[in-house]
């Protein structure tokens, strides 16, 4: 498996796209309402937010990377590409 695989390729999409930025923004708004208010449940719901967010925003999951899970569609490849 190389490294640009394992980091860079775009592995999320659908149903888990649209509940990853759900679960981030959610967690949010709980932080910003004071929703949340105990010391160990704040960093756990801001990482939460933060894993959810960048998930959503790069499209890529490291652990679906390493499990060979992808629920992005697969990209037809250009011409160049499916000559090299």
């Amino acid at each position: 498996m190389s490294i640009k695989k394992l980091f860079l390729e775009e592995n999320v999409g659908g149903f888990d796209l649209l509940f990853r930025t759900m679960c981030g923004v959610l967690s949010i708004l709980a932080l910003s309402t004071g929703l949340v208010k105990r010391f160990p449940w704040k960093w756990i719901v801001a990482a939460m937010a933060f894993t959810g967010l960048c998930s959503s925003i790069l499209r890529h999951c490291t652990l679906y990377s390493i499990l060979g899970i992808s629920t992005a569609k697969k990209k037809k490849a250009s011409i160049p590409e499916a000559c090299q």
